[in-house]
């Protein structure tokens, strides 16, 4: 039923870009944290600053193009058109920016008495202003392209979130308007001399010689800007050209796109109302779509600080090997035994690129199929797959080429597996495919065996030491029977394909969930429900949790990011708490748990609940069988819940409150799993134990293994 007829009860809801933006509020309040080391703090405004762009590239610009194809449409949640949800972001938008400011502010002058310093341009003198004067001639002004603004020289393209020296220039009685883009293969920032820790950012050095730039003229007002533009593709394969023979090409083709798309945002470094109007005219931008700001547009350079005092930052953290497996033994070996979980950043993802590697190297393993939908740059799974094809396995890879901002990585990685002598293919149509999972197959004595790998993020070694997610590897003959139906399915574009024990969306996967949420209705007061998640914005699951707080179910959903619905509204939503943890890792991981005690059912899975998750995108929610991996969930969630220094909770009003009192003793949960390492005891494989010595002696044999001592 259209959403423009359907009536839905607004009263337990909010709208989920006004959700989105009170997260990101709250990753400001970790910027001005006095228990957050400094230099973290700084990374945090950086984080803050580049999530907004995303925000205005992706949700402003889809709100911007649907303003105009269907500007009456309303949405489901806040019954706001999508004109009025511009009005709000735009209104809203505003005094984060100013609250960035003063916070960077405060905590510049902290940094200075540190000796981090951002030095003016204009304060240099002696050697340093001479040092920097001559990095100008040498490296930024020979790449320098200044235009004047007239019927001869027509307005420029502006690129996306790249950083403008603009002025409004006179002569005589004439106006016009100065650009000049900052060089983008220059650095952000030039330490000084012998400084380790002072710096010049290069925007600064290119507004100080604006005026030198255009001599020729009188510039009355000048500012650093950046243009942040729609980054919305569309990849209907409807409009699939008939001379491009494949995915690939398509997406190469609509990437070029994507810095020809229409401006949603002009920023501003101070003010300058002249410049402004002028700019928003060439631009097509209302003055509501300008934001002026004191503090740097860009703050990527907070991560190129790195040589500063070690006391500014957090304590170096390295991912440690799981104490429950043994480094000497095949990890085929251990997780025939017992499934092994792997719970990043705490832990390393070593087992698991281990298993690829020996995988590759094995002669008995025969096929490995895998989904990929982000990597590393350089990354230790491409190497593994491409080894294994080489040495004759047969490899099959399913490359989401429409991973928002990884596009260009995944064509490019796509081709060197292809190389390779992998078998490429994509998403299915008209769907992302955002599983993890990987199955390896294995000739043995017996027969054929499987293992399969399900995980809550991606197959990114840099982002599985940031990120919190689960990894779970298991030998379990049902979910590798499960696993084998998946991917003969994706293989065939089958998106209707039935699963014993995995939940597949966008076919099995709400439905079930609905289910379960039903059977917690069913015990009433007894009933319990905790979701984690990233966001939850689906409106079908939002109205099911409603109708269990009103049987009495008491639910905790514990949502880094977007959360559209609203707890404790009486007679509605009076038994949901709602609780948000931002810390030092990133919370990515999605566990879903119904019930308690015997009764309990956990998963975990590659999904939030939105429907682009559950409706327009292959998932994948995996059971958790262990009885001690259940009862470790069941701890861990009940810590998060715990938590009194990084989580917050959610008002019926819809703002966060600190959960930090006075006499209450404080629980950072990452801290805790950063302090104290994961010890799963039945998992310490008595079998193995009894034999490791044979064992050891057995694989040693193996031309393909050698074992870490060797390598």
């Amino acid at each position: 039923m259209p959403e423009t007829t359907k009536h839905y009860d607004l009263s337990y809801t909010q709208n989920r870009e006004l959700s989105w933006l009170k997260f990101n509020g709250r990753v400001l309040e970790e910027a001005s944290d006095p228990t957050v080391p400094l230099m973290e703090r700084l990374r945090f405004i950086s984080i803050f600053t580049s999530n907004l762009d995303e925000f205005f590239m992706v949700r402003v610009g889809s709100l911007f193009d649907l303003s105009i194809m269907t500007p009456k449409e309303v949405e489901n949640k806040s019954g706001r058109t999508p004109k009025e949800q511009l009005e709000c972001i735009y209104s809203a938008v505003r005094p984060l920016i100013a609250t960035r400011d003063t916070v960077y502010h405060d905590l510049n002058q902290q940094l200075v008495e540190k000796g981090v310093r951002d030095v003016p341009y204009e304060s240099l003198a002696g050697a340093e202003k001479s040092a920097i004067l001559q990095y100008y001639k040498d490296n930024i002004r020979p790449l320098l392209s200044p235009q004047i603004i007239d019927p001869s020289h027509p307005f420029p393209h502006l690129k996306n979130k790249v950083l403008y020296a603009a002025a409004v220039l006179t002569d005589k009685n004439r106006a016009f308007l100065g650009i000049v883009g900052l060089p983008e293969s220059i650095p952000p920032i030039l330490f000084l001399p012998n400084k380790s820790c002072e710096f010049v950012r290069t925007e600064t050095i290119l507004a100080a010689h604006l005026k030198k730039i255009f001599r020729i003229y009188t510039v009355e007002e000048q500012s650093i800007i950046s243009v942040t533009r729609n980054a919305d593709l569309s990849y209907d394969e409807e409009k699939f050209d008939d001379d491009i023979p494949d995915f690939r090409k398509h997406m190469e083709k609509l990437l070029k796109l994507r810095e020809r798309l229409a401006p949603v945002r002009l920023e501003m470094q101070g003010f300058a109302p002249r410049l402004q109007q002028l700019l928003c005219q060439r631009l097509k931008l209302q003055n509501s779509q300008c934001y002026h700001s004191t503090c740097p547009l860009s703050l990527d350079y907070a991560y190129l600080l790195n040589r500063c005092d070690p006391s500014l930052y957090y304590p170096p953290h390295i991912p440690q090997y799981p104490l429950y497996l043994h480094e000497h033994i095949p990890i085929w070996e251990q997780v025939r035994q017992r499934d092994v979980l792997l719970f990043y950043p705490y832990q390393s993802m070593q087992p698991f690129l281990e298993l690829l590697r020996q995988s590759a190297r094995d002669p008995q393993v025969l096929s490995i199929k895998i989904t990929i939908y982000r990597l590393a740059k350089n990354s230790g799974i491409i190497q593994a797959l491409c080894d294994a094809a080489q040495n004759g396995k047969e490899v099959t890879v399913i490359m989401e080429l429409r991973a928002r901002f990884d596009e260009q990585n995944n064509i490019e990685w796509a081709s060197i597996l292809e190389d390779a002598g992998c078998k490429i293919l994509y998403g299915p149509q008209n769907y992302k495919c955002h599983s993890k999972i990987c199955l390896i197959t294995r000739k043995e004595a017996s027969g054929l065996r499987c293992l399969t790998q399900i995980g809550t993020g991606n197959y990114n070694e840099k982002t599985s030491a940031l990120y919190t997610d689960f990894s779970l590897l298991t030998c379990d003959p049902v979910i590798c029977e499960d696993a084998v139906s998946f991917f003969q399915n994706m293989l065939i574009g089958n998106l209707y394909g039935t699963y014993t024990k995995l939940l597949v969306a966008p076919i099995s996967m709400k439905t079930t969930i609905l289910r379960l949420i039903d059977g917690e209705i069913a015990r009433g007061t007894k009933g319990r429900i905790i979701l984690k998640l990233n966001s939850i914005t689906e409106r079908d699951l939002i109205d099911k949790l409603k109708e269990a707080s009103c049987a009495g179910v008491q639910i905790d959903l514990i949502v880094r990011g977007i959360c559209c619905l609203v707890p404790g509204i009486p007679g509605k939503t009076e038994t949901i708490r709602v609780t948000s943890i931002v810390g030092r890792f990133l919370e990515h991981s999605r566990v879903y748990s119904f019930g308690e005690g015997d009764l309990q059912q956990i998963y975990i899975s590659s999904a939030d609940m939105m429907t682009r998750n559950q409706v327009r995108r292959v998932e994948i929610a995996c059971p958790i069988s262990s009885p001690e991996l259940k009862s470790w969930f069941s701890s861990y969630l009940n810590l998060l819940l715990s938590d009194t220094t990084k989580a917050r909770r959610l008002l019926p009003n819809g703002n966060y409150i600190d959960l930090r009192t006075a006499s209450a003793s404080a629980v950072n949960s990452q801290q805790y799993y950063e302090e104290h390492p994961v010890v799963l005891e039945s998992t310490v494989m008595p079998q193995v134990n009894k034999r490791e010595g044979a064992l050891r002696k057995f694989w040693k044999k193996l031309p393909w293994y050698r074992l870490p001592s060797q390598k």
